[in-house]
């Protein structure tokens, strides 16, 4: 017979399907008025009039029930089975997914969002929530990451530096009798072949370096560089010239100047070269360069020295040359009076200097080295008059052995600078026997042998 379908108040409006053959009968309903028990919750039933969340227990059913119930009873009456032992790798999920905060930290990279998917997908599965940065699914208060490093710039090419003055300089046109000679200049302006030149140069194209002058106490304008120049454009019918206009202090206007001349003037008179070092020496030891007393004064002359390409020995010889009386100046720019002499002679009392020059002027000839030395030493011992001093310029000139010097600047284009003296000297020496070897056998024979086979 057919059974007739029941129907309780709980289940009004749901029609029961009749159980499978063989399969135990439902429990009976719960009366009304009492609680029902579901099978797998712990702990007592709740109150009356209180909403059961079973969406754990649905979850946790759907995950687990894929395949036919198992025999003994329905769906929902299937015992919790145990968990299953922990695999290599992730750790397995639970059963009823535990409460966010509790779920343990993992090593590694932080988990991802899990959430229901959007549009279906059962009550089970969980969906991939999208990125929000790496620590989106991370139990706890989020930690906000550092953003990431912008991408290194390409490396530019090194700005070429700018060599230009802090303050402008404009060339400007000056009329040339605003122009005025610098105070002491030493170099002497001088309407030789070389002005001539010059003033050719001019006229043909204008003065193409700008002169350097600064202001002048009195009105004008003093000249650093370009005397020469000036002269020229006088020469060449002009009336003005340009010319850069710089505020400097004493000192670097003495340093402009002579380094300017020493470097760009063809014809350098000795006595011009003497003057010009002592100016230089004398700006740069009242710059203020360490030391004091005597290294004071040495380390001036060194610097000089590196400025002009020689040693500070040979810049103390030039300046002393500064100390030879005005005839005796004229005879070593003529050529009468030779440098090393003329450095000896420089150290002899000035009165007794002006006999000296009396005496070269009758005799018409220059003193040696010998002589020179011969005449300091006797004016150290005041042994020095005019007789004597004639007597030792007449006697006749021994012949002496002369020096060539070559300065450490030239020396350093063919040698290191951990070469010393001697073996420069060495070396040199033995270049020499090496190029005497090579030359001709008429250009080694001794002059007198020569004399004879006349």
């Amino acid at each position: 017979m057919a059974e007739e379908k029941k129907t309780t108040p709980a289940q009004e409006g749901q029609t029961l399907e009749p159980p499978a053959p063989g399969a135990p009968e439902a429990p009976p309903a719960p009366e009304p008025g009492t609680q029902g028990v579901i099978p797998g919750m712990e702990g007592p039933p709740p109150p009356e009039n209180k909403v059961i969340d079973l969406s754990s227990v649905r979850a946790g059913a759907g995950q687990e029930q894929t395949g036919p119930a198992p025999e003994g009873g329905q769906e929902w009456e299937k015992p919790q089975e145990q968990p299953e032992p922990p695999r290599r790798g992730r750790r397995p999920r639970t059963k009823e997914a535990p409460a966010q905060e509790e779920k343990p930290k993992r090593k590694g990279r932080p988990p991802k969002a899990e959430k229901q998917a959007p549009g279906g997908g059962g009550a089970g599965k969980a969906a991939k929530a999208p990125k929000q940065g790496k620590a989106a699914g991370k139990s706890g208060p989020a930690k906000e990451e550092a953003p990431p490093p912008p991408a290194p710039a390409p490396e530019q090419p090194p700005q070429p530096k700018d060599a230009s003055r802090a303050e402008k300089e404009e060339i400007v046109y000056l009329d040339l009798d605003q122009l005025h000679p610098f105070q002491n200049h030493p170099f002497g302006v001088r309407d030789d072949m070389e002005m001539k030149g010059l003033v050719s140069s001019v006229q043909a194209g204008g003065v193409h370096q700008p002169a350097l002058v600064r202001p002048r106490e009195g009105g004008g304008y003093e000249i650093i560089a370009g005397h020469r120049r000036q002269r020229a454009s006088e020469l060449a019918g002009y009336k003005n010239m340009p010319c850069i206009v710089r505020n400097m202090t004493d000192d670097e206007a003495v340093l402009a100047m002579t380094d300017d001349n020493l470097r760009h003037r063809e014809t350098i008179l000795p006595s011009e070269k003497a003057a010009a070092l002592k100016q230089q020496y004398e700006a740069i030891k009242h710059q203020g360069t360490r030391g004091d007393g005597a290294d004071l004064g040495k380390l001036s002359l060194d610097k000089v020295g590196e400025r002009n390409g020689m040693s500070g020995k040979t810049v103390q010889r030039y300046i002393y040359l500064n100390d030879l009386v005005p005839e005796l100046k004229q005879f070593m720019d003529g050529g009468k009076l030779s440098f090393t002499p003329a450095v000896e002679i420089s150290r002899i009392r000035p009165d007794h200097q002006k006999y000296i020059a009396v005496s070269i002027e009758g005799q018409q000839s220059s003193p040696s080295k010998a002589q020179a030395k011969k005449l300091r030493e006797m004016d150290e011992k005041n042994q020095l008059n005019p007789d004597v001093i004639d007597a030792v310029l007449s006697q006749e000139k021994k012949k002496e052995d002369f020096d060539v010097i070559i300065s450490s600047a030239e020396l350093a284009q063919f040698f290191g600078k951990d070469k010393t003296p001697r073996e420069m000297k060495d070396q040199i020496m033995a270049l020499l026997g090496e190029w005497k070897d090579k030359q001709p056998p008429e250009l080694g024979r001794d002059k007198k042998k020569a004399d004879r086979e006349k």
